[in-house]
């Protein structure tokens, strides 16, 4: 942020020193979060926590806890009992999971702007208010929001490490009693902003009141904000009453249509599924010219591994990256991947060649491919849901000339087919139980000589000028972040996957079990 200058005597540097370094302590519900409504948020933490079952019973209590807000008043004991519902027996370690990988993408995309403008042009203490428990706001304040603090009930925790569903610390007097010890020693706050009668309780010890609505200032200095790149979870839209309804009632429908098209797509040949994709709900949709296929005129070349095939260089969006891109060439591709699950290794129509992190042999797993045909490779290593581009890696470029970038980009309605802590094996399912799916390909021209390595580029500046032109394409941005990156945010590692000796004390049939399914599914 640049630092506003004066340009003379009678104009002094000290006001915008003090408008820099002003505090400011914000109400999070209702003011810096459009909406109020604190339930959708627990109905992700029940969702993605614990499952469907009890998503369905905090449903079903919904207009208990409605009745207890509007007819009785009684805000306090409904965010109890929500709270409660969607958190009593849940590890810990989940709820801070969900916290951490999930809520942030929802909370993000309900921010006020006019209220953000307010909130981050302060560059002094920044505390933000919350009624929900502080564990599901605490990752969401302090990374976008900038918050030094946040001020809200604690989840309890019992010696297993479970939640117990109580809430301690809960009530405006508690609320105001720990934003005044925040700014003890300190003058006041010199801003508030809320609108709830909780608001109320820590905004009259601040020197300037905001209350909703709020009007953009255009003279502030907050800066952007900082959006959310990496998220979890499955479901796409926030789980409003209603549109937890409309789950729902899919859900069933949703499996049956998802067999129906998995089913259909593994029993007619491949180049027929753009055009009978409209008629099962989904959709392909292709721009730009592929490339014709590559014939192998000398068997002894191919045999010795000089590579005769396009090397198809991908956006990673989802797993049918690779699968899709098979259907609209209509010929072979082999696919080249880190981390699927054996389930979706015997399901794919196409063959995959897994990776092994170890660049000598991975390179030499991809010239073997590349000299039987087409290969199709995501130099991304791992999906992203934003439109972001992660670093490519560099070794796409040092195997072959014959390049093609392909920009890949999916729109679904209700379930992401993507997940990092999840069963990766239900990806494409989820996929297909969207009522309408579709695919977006986007056949770029294929790199010209002077811009591959035969040209005398180094292998980085190959890699990041496909970046650049992928992402152009799409009108995402290209970053510098990594698979590794991604992992430390949603899964709290660097994405590898070990295997894991058996508890001990478990019988040998359970251990045997865990093994089979943990094979298939991760």
């Amino acid at each position: 942020m640049t630092m506003p200058t004066t340009s003379s005597a009678a104009a002094p540097a000290s006001p915008p020193r003090a408008r820099r370094s002003r505090s400011v302590v914000a109400e999070l519900e209702g003011a810096l979060l459009r909406s109020a409504d604190t339930f959708p948020y627990f109905m992700l933490v029940a969702f993605e926590a614990s499952g469907l079952p009890r998503f369905v019973l905090l449903l079903a209590l919904w207009p208990l806890l409605r009745l207890l807000e509007l007819g009785a008043g009684r805000r306090d004991l409904a965010l109890r009992a929500a709270a409660f519902v969607a958190t009593v027996g849940v590890p810990r370690a989940d709820v801070e999971a969900v916290s951490r990988a999930v809520l942030p993408k929802f909370m993000a995309d309900d921010v006020d702007p006019a209220a953000w403008a307010s909130f981050g042009s302060c560059e002094g203490k920044r505390v933000v208010v919350t009624r929900m428990p502080r564990v599901m706001v605490e990752r969401f304040a302090k990374e976008h929001l900038g918050a030094h603090a946040v001020v809200g009930c604690d989840l309890e925790y019992s010696r297993l490490r479970r939640s117990t569903g109580l809430l301690k610390g809960a009530g405006h007097d508690a609320v105001a009693t720990r934003v005044r010890a925040l700014f003890a020693g300190d003058d006041r706050p010199d801003l508030g902003i809320g609108a709830s009668e909780m608001a109320s309780s820590f905004l009259t010890f601040c020197q300037e009141q905001l209350r909703p609505p709020f009007t953009a200032d255009h003279d502030t200095n907050a800066p952007p904000f900082r959006p959310v790149i990496f998220h979890d979870g499955r479901l796409v839209c926030r789980p409003t009453p209603f549109m937890s309804l409309v789950i729902l009632f899919w859900l069933p429908l949703g499996v049956l249509v998802a067999f129906v098209r998995i089913a259909v797509g593994l029993m007619v040949p491949i180049w027929t599924i753009p055009y009978i994709a409209p008629v099962f709900g989904g959709a392909v949709i292709i721009h730009g010219r592929a490339p014709p296929p590559v014939r192998v005129s000398d068997d002894a070349a191919a045999a010795a591994g000089s590579p005769s095939g396009v090397l198809f260089v991908c956006t990673h969006r989802t797993l049918m990256d690779p699968v899709v891109l098979a259907t609209v060439l209509g010929r072979r591709v082999a696919a080249v991947t880190y981390s699927i699950s054996r389930l979706s290794e015997i399901l794919s129509p196409i063959p995959t060649v897994r990776l092994t992190r170890d660049r000598g042999v991975d390179a030499a797993r991809m010239r073997a491919e590349l000299a039987r045909g087409d290969v199709a490779v995501c130099p991304e290593g791992t999906t992203c849901r934003e439109p972001f581009l992660l670093r490519f890696s560099k070794l796409f470029a040092e195997l072959s000339d014959s390049i093609v970038p392909v920009a890949m980009n999916y729109r679904v309605g209700l379930f992401h087919p993507t997940t990092a802590r999840g069963w990766k094996a239900m990806d494409p399912i989820f996929f297909f139980m969207n009522p309408r799916p579709v695919y977006e390909v986007t056949f770029l021209n294929q790199l010209p000589a002077e811009a591959t390595c035969a040209a005398g580029k180094s292998p980085v500046d190959v890699a990041n000028y496909v970046q650049r032109i992928l992402a152009a394409t799409l009108g995402f941005e290209c970053t510098t972040l990594t698979r590794k990156d991604k992992y430390t945010v949603l899964a709290g590692n660097d994405g590898s996957v070990n295997a894991k000796p058996p508890a001990a004390g478990k019988p040998a049939w359970q251990s045997r079990v865990k093994e089979v399914l943990g094979f298939l599914l991760h």
